[in-house]
């Protein structure tokens, strides 16, 4: 029988969601107070006649209607119809602490926000600050509640999991000196999204469990040679049970993808039983190089002996916001951050006018702030701040500045913004034109994804690669952890044609420099530091934009 609780909650959504969409204030407040009266309600309504629900105050003509209904039908038509009209993450924001139906209306129909990721995004970027009713403080408690809401959602960012995966790895290191363990799977390879942590370990059951039960860890799963558990962090944790002898054999096989494994083990030297005392020992048994766990995903893995890029290695902030759109710090005081962390150039690339939301650059703007970055480059030799924009891709593909615009920057960078849901036609339409324009340098995040909150717009990766060879341009790789964008999935395909890669943070703050979790992915794809423009010297970067106008004539 459906009970006082669900009709209540019925009405109180329904009242919630009219209040989003700015319906009818005063039908949202009746349904809102009869949700707070059916709760107060000790008798089930389901059992109720009609005429005695009326008598029932708080609940009149109207409502007792629709509490028939949801009693016969299990559901109200409704919030049926409210709700269909209701992106799903708009929905899912109801969740978050703090947030109410006024504020995810703001957020919604203003902001152009429809996910709790993409809300999450927003906050990193200081973008709620921007609007009405959202202050810094509003916006820190908002991005404190959805960062607790996802962290018990099952899957995590790379990113997210990295200090809590070492921190755990640490603890048992500690615990149980005598024995051996190894993080392996899904860490290891460096995937960007993770849904379990796993260790090859000479550990018994008994002795984990004994440890792990102490410290509110549940176990999941007891197989013959894995044992899993779940903890407070709502993280899986599943070992890999070896022996001393075993476990480089077991690491090694945990740590590649199916794939890449199956590749391995069709090799002649395979010998699954056998005791190696590393890796090393592992691949040249099979005539191989050592091969970096990050690249083991691909069979073509095998054959590829390059040296991957490192954090080191990134000599440039390419793409980085200011006060002068979204961004927290002055021009100066980035360029100071990027001096005092060894970096020879930083490129400045505020929003485009189109970007209202984020109070994007007028023309006249553009020849203030161009003024102000000659006058701190007197200032900073050698270091250099580049002129840059991250330019709107119009719904055209058209760029958001006349050409005579854009040829006053040093580099454009091009990004979609707006209308992200699109065919793949439309997508491919606006990214082919933009890649076209002489002045666009960067091809800015491709896809527009938000991982775990927002898919990216569908498009052919292969075709927008070949296009940005014919044109001279970049792709970015955003180093933004919830971005990550291009996938490192198409990176071998980009090297091999001959794109160069650019690793870039989009910081919105001097916090926001670190292009490490870029690199990470970068790896993945066999990305090599001559193959990336962001670990190019400051020379080598000036050399590299004189050549490409060149190329381009412009």
């Amino acid at each position: 029988m459906i009970d006082n609780y669900f009709i209540a909650d019925q009405f109180s959504l329904l009242a919630k969601l009219m209040d989003m969409h700015g319906e009818n204030s005063f039908r949202s407040r009746t349904y809102s107070s009869a949700a707070f009266a059916i709760e107060k309600v000790t008798h089930p309504l389901a059992e109720m006649p009609e005429d005695k629900l009326v008598s029932i105050k708080g609940i009149g003509d109207s409502v007792a209607k629709k509490v028939i209904e949801i009693v016969r039908t299990g559901k109200l038509g409704a919030l049926e119809d409210i709700i269909s009209k209701t992106p799903p993450g708009v929905l899912e924001m109801m969740n978050i602490k703090g947030l109410g139906p006024k504020k995810i209306a703001t957020i919604w129909k203003e902001m152009g926000i429809e996910s709790v990721g993409e809300l999450l995004y927003a906050c990193n970027e200081n973008r709620l600050t921007l609007f009405k009713g959202f202050g810094e403080k509003t916006q820190k408690n908002v991005q404190e509640s959805i960062e607790f809401y996802m962290k018990n959602q099952g899957s995590h960012l790379y990113a997210e999991t990295e200090v809590y995966a070492i921190a755990i790895d640490t603890t048992l290191k500690k615990e149980f000196p005598q024995q051996q363990f190894a993080l392996t799977g899904q860490f290891r390879r460096q995937l960007e999204i993770i849904d379990q942590l796993e260790w090859v370990t000479t550990a018994t059951d008994e002795e984990l469990l004994a440890f792990l039960g102490s410290n509110n860890y549940k176990t999941q799963e007891t197989l013959e040679d894995i044992f899993s558990v779940l903890g407070p962090e709502n993280v899986l944790l599943k070992f890999y049970r070896a022996t001393p002898e075993s476990f480089n054999s077991v690491l090694f096989q945990t740590s590649g993808s199916d794939d890449f494994i199956a590749a391995c083990q069709a090799l002649p030297g395979w010998n699954p039983t056998a005791s190696y005392q590393s890796e090393e020992e592992i691949f040249s048994a099979l005539q191989l190089p050592a091969i970096a766990p990050p690249l083991r995903e691909k069979a073509t893995a095998l054959y590829n002996q390059a040296t991957l890029i490192q954090p080191g290695d990134i000599r440039g902030i390419i793409h980085s916001h200011s006060q002068w759109s979204d961004g927290v710090h002055t021009v100066e005081d980035m360029a100071k951050a990027c001096i005092d962390q060894g970096y020879e150039y930083l490129v400045i690339s505020d929003h485009s006018k189109s970007a209202a939301y984020a109070n994007g650059l007028t023309e006249e703007r553009i020849r203030e702030q161009h003024r102000y970055v000659d006058e701190l480059n007197e200032k900073f030799k050698p270091f250099k701040i580049f002129k840059s924009i991250e330019c709107d891709i119009l719904g055209d593909g058209a760029l958001d500045y006349s050409n005579n615009v854009l040829s006053t920057f040093d580099l454009v960078i091009a990004s979609v913004h707006s209308n992200l849901k699109m065919t793949e036609d439309k997508a491919m339409m606006r990214l082919l034109n933009a890649i076209r324009n002489p002045y666009t340098t960067i091809l800015g995040h491709m896809t527009g994804r938000l991982l775990l909150s927002r898919p990216g717009y569908p498009v052919d990766h292969v075709t927008i690669i070949d296009a940005c060879v014919e044109n001279h341009v970049v792709i970015e790789l955003n180093a933004h952890p919830r971005r990550l964008d291009i996938d490192w999935r198409w990176i071998d395909y980009a090297i091999e044609k001959g794109v160069l890669i650019s690793v870039d943070p989009d910081a919105h703050s001097i916090d926001g420099y670190d292009c490490r979790y870029g690199v990470l992915a970068a790896q993945k794809g066999g990305l090599t530091k001559q193959q990336n423009l962001s670990s190019y010297s400051l020379q080598q970067f000036e050399d590299y934009l004189a050549n490409r106008k060149k190329l381009r004539g412009i």
